[in-house]
């Protein structure tokens, strides 16, 4: 069991019955890295994937040998690759409202040696369709057979690499205007400084989460790897465990996928439905409240790894289509589990990130989402995430202080910053550094506050 906890509670300017009344203070364990993956809670489930260097999302710069600048898709998307880009250069810069620069390329894993490149306006790299077909272009948006390349890296320095096209010839800087995918070689030739071929790979961001896994693995081992870790890395000795170290409650991240049990799309493994309602049971024999948590919307709502997203963008909320299928997700939980009394509440959304995401279209949801819970169940609590980067979780007061039993979910990861000796240090700290913010929350007849605090591996709160 990976040890780890968070907290709700009811704030400031309230009185004591009235607290009890409304919330009584309750503490939980997140168990994360259970039914969501993220590679840092468990690396070991990644170490059977072949080639594990080039998994989704993987962020990749080629230097050519020749004209020492890298491949670069010009104006981020949309026209020609090139290879004009020095890396710090004003051509590199990423387009507005884009996270990427222009010489970084994300990988799509098709299998253990083709690839699709994706640049930073979600084009695809691939063979220009018109005259010799050969010149190297971004524009297309659904990737087929003139998107794939394979990376043949070379045996004696695999940073060196050459980029094999679906033509069988490999991609050459001709000029650092033009880069075409018509040169012939053995793989075996020499990887000399004068061969246009020939580019220096370097690594700029990995990702490890549910997708990476279980695409990484393919349809043929990531069942049994997935279905192992459910059933032995959260038991049912933890929810006693739990229960008898003076916490009364388990909150568990789910993805959207589990609604397709037990036949989620591709690459996602059937299974963890049973799981999660193995839980319920175990919460109910030892009298813990569950709080489920949709920790990945479908096409990610932050852009990172334990979202489940697949090459680091945020595509949730682009169109309606993602955003109905979520309801349906909050829909189809709380309809399956509102007759247990263990069932506390429903997080309708982690960590969505207001840079690359509108917050209206977070809060449109948000209340979409209560309702969704209130088709199914009268009492349980609805959690909305603040959105991460606004200027603070008081934005989400409006939207919530008009609907009834709402929490505001605030998160303070004070591992990546300091260090305390004991788990009382880091309570007192968020007491006296978040203490303001968490004042503002607590409005009269306002919604009460969850608390997540992530420290030194483990989360705690109250």
């Amino acid at each position: 069991m990976e040890v780890i906890s968070n907290g709700v509670r009811s704030i400031g300017n309230h009185s004591d019955q009235e607290m009890e009344n409304r919330n009584p203070k309750v503490r939980a364990v997140n168990l994360g890295g259970w039914l969501v993956t993220e590679g840092w809670i468990k690396p070991s489930l990644f170490d059977a994937i072949p080639n594990k260097d080039f998994l989704d999302g993987t962020r990749l710069q080629f230097k050519s040998i020749t004209v020492g600048k890298f491949l670069c898709a010009e104006s981020g998307g949309g026209s020609r690759v090139v290879a004009n880009s020095t890396g710090t250069s004003e051509v590199a810069k990423p387009p507005a409202g884009s996270s990427s620069r222009w010489e970084t390329f994300r990988l799509w894993r098709i299998d253990e040696t083709l690839f699709n490149f994706r640049v930073a306006n979600k084009q695809f790299v691939g063979l220009n369709s018109g005259g010799d077909g050969v010149d190297l272009v971004a524009t297309c948006h659904s990737p087929g057979a003139p998107e794939t390349f394979e990376i043949v890296r070379n045996p004696d320095d695999v940073s060196r690499v050459r980029i094999k096209a679906s033509n069988g010839l490999f991609l050459q800087v001709r000029t650092e205007k033009r880069v075409t995918a018509d040169y012939q070689c053995n793989e075996s030739n020499a990887w000399r400084d004068k061969d246009p071929s020939v580019f220096v790979m370097s690594f700029t961001k990995r990702l490890e989460g549910e997708f990476q896994v279980t695409n990484g693995l393919g349809p043929h081992k990531a069942p049994k790897v997935m279905r192992e870790h459910w059933s032995t890395f959260i038991v049912e000795d933890d929810f006693k465990f739990v229960a008898e170290n003076g916490l009364d409650a388990v909150r568990i991240p789910v993805g959207w996928w589990i609604a397709s049990d037990p036949n989620p799309p591709p690459p996602y493994v059937g299974g963890s439905l049973a799981f999660l309602d193995s839980a319920f049971s175990w919460a109910e024999k030892y009298g813990l409240k569950v709080i489920i948590d949709l920790h990945a919307a479908p096409g990610s709502q932050n852009g990172w790894e334990h979202s489940s997203s697949r090459d680091g963008f945020r595509e949730w909320g682009d169109t309606d289509d993602t955003i109905q299928q979520t309801l349906h997700v909050i829909e189809f939980l709380t309809s399956r589990y509102t007759k247990s009394p263990s069932l506390y509440a429903v997080d309708l959304l982690n960590e969505p990130l207001a840079e690359i995401l509108p917050l209206e279209t977070v809060t449109k949801y948000y209340r979409a989402g209560h309702n969704a819970v209130r088709k199914h169940s009268p009492t349980a609590y609805v959690i909305m995430s603040r959105v991460l980067g606004a200027s603070g979780p008081e934005l989400l007061l409006p939207v919530a202080s008009g609907l009834d039993r709402t929490v505001v979910d605030t998160h303070n990861y004070v591992l990546f910053r300091t260090k305390f000796d004991t788990i009382q240090d880091n309570l007192d700290f968020i007491y006296k550094d978040k203490r303001a913010q968490l004042d503002r929350l607590a409005t009269p007849d306002g919604p009460l506050t969850f608390v997540d605090l992530q420290v030194n591996g483990q989360w705690s709160g109250q």
